[in-house]
């Protein structure tokens, strides 16, 4: 089995599982300190999704810590494999939800004027959330390529 940058139990795994931590936690945050957020179904989901990616990053980023300590090998075909569902599951979810978050965005943003006529919308902070949900869904991307090739290597 090949050793690929960014693949389990690397330096290169352990940044990219953390960048996707720190990524989703921070959409989590300015969408949670922005006003409003909770009524719209698309913000929650964002929310939601990013979540669960903080989980799954912040389980791997611990493990490829754990692995880089010991000097243990974590390319086996079952984790691989386990890594590889679990990264394409989270990389749809997250790309799916800052999809519906940015084209609920733009609407209330160009196409309606929604945010002019509301002063209390933190639109400017849903956009960041977005940004950053998106940030994040290009990083677990490179992650489950990167899995996805070790798992063809097997």
């Amino acid at each position: 089995m090949k050793k690929l940058l960014g693949g389990p139990g690397t330096i290169t795994g352990l940044l990219l599982r953390v960048g996707q931590c720190l990524c989703a936690a921070a959409s989590i945050g300015v969408m949670v300190s922005s006003l409003g957020f909770s009524n719209y179904t698309a913000f929650c989901y964002l929310i939601a999704s990013m979540g669960l990616q903080v989980s799954w990053s912040l389980g791997l980023a611990g493990l490829d810590f754990y692995a880089l300590k010991i000097r243990r090998n974590l390319q086996s075909p079952v984790l691989i494999s386990l890594f590889v569902v679990g990264d394409w599951v989270t990389a749809t979810l997250s790309l799916a939800a800052a999809c519906c978050s940015a084209g609920v965005t733009i609407l209330y943003i160009r196409d309606t004027d929604y945010c002019r006529s509301q002063p209390n919308l933190d639109c400017h902070r849903y956009q960041i959330s977005i940004a950053l949900g998106f940030i994040t869904w290009l990083l677990i991307y490179t992650s489950s390529l990167v899995m996805l090739w070790l798992l063809a290597s097997i």
